[in-house]
């Protein structure tokens, strides 16, 4: 069975399957949880304590060490400055990605097929893609970002990232790596004070870095074979 997921960034909506279920998007937790629970709940949409919203997804083993990754078309309302902001961005996130200790890498690519292309849109936040190509983003409407992610079992397919035309320079950076990260399988927010400093922060734009609970729980939804998987107090 086929599964298409399409997340807005930055929004209070649920997001979308091909089939009847509905999940979050985002978590409300008054304090800080445990490992254990940060990462259920951004992989499969669990309240601490609770059962899963969401399925596990995961890029299959013998493409997860080669995800290709770059900027796939731009639009003409899509402005110079910005296209070299997000480039940067790109590049930033990826290193960030690959130094996390997940078995994971990330490759920036600039031609040729992609894994997870990212599409630099006219629309500006608030109004609806057009022109990708792809039916899971064209005709769907946009926040800051969107992410959509096609997947079979627990398997991921494909993945691609729209980004809005007026999105704001200081968001950039962040926007672009919580947006790669989501399209590794690790789709939900979290919702408290708590956690302002994560990139999974549904009201934060300002990480730039995949530090503690972040890293750790990418680290667990890809782990190493043979090592044993880090906690975020390591």
């Amino acid at each position: 069975m086929w599964r298409v997921l399409a997340l807005f960034s930055l929004i209070a909506v649920a997001p979308l399957f091909s089939g009847p279920l509905r999940a979050q998007e985002y978590i409300t937790v008054p304090d800080i949880i445990s490992d254990e629970a940060f990462y259920r709940l951004v992989a499969c949409g669990a309240v601490p304590g609770g059962e899963c919203s969401k399925p596990f997804i995961y890029w299959p083993e013998d493409r997860r060490l080669n995800l290709r990754v770059g900027i796939s078309a731009t639009g003409s309302d899509f402005a110079d400055y910005r296209y070299d902001l997000v480039d940067a961005a790109i590049d930033a996130a990826i290193a960030e990605i690959n130094g996390a200790g997940a078995h994971l890498y990330l490759e920036r690519v600039y031609e040729g097929e992609m894994d997870v292309p990212i599409f630099l849109v006219d629309a500006p936040q608030g109004g609806v893609i057009a022109g990708t190509g792809l039916d899971e983003l064209d005709g769907s409407s946009i926040a800051i970002g969107r992410v959509a992610i096609r997947s079979r079992g627990d398997e991921i397919v494909a993945a691609s990232i729209a980004i809005s035309h007026d999105i704001r320079r200081r968001e950039i950076a962040s926007v672009i790596l919580e947006e790669l990260v989501q399209s590794l399988g690790l789709v939900t927010d979290v919702d408290s004070p708590a956690y302002e400093r994560s990139i999974f922060a549904e009201n934060g734009n300002s990480m730039t870095r995949l530090r503690g609970q972040d890293a750790a729980a990418l680290r667990r939804h890809y782990p190493r074979p043979g090592v044993p998987v880090r906690g975020s107090d390591e």
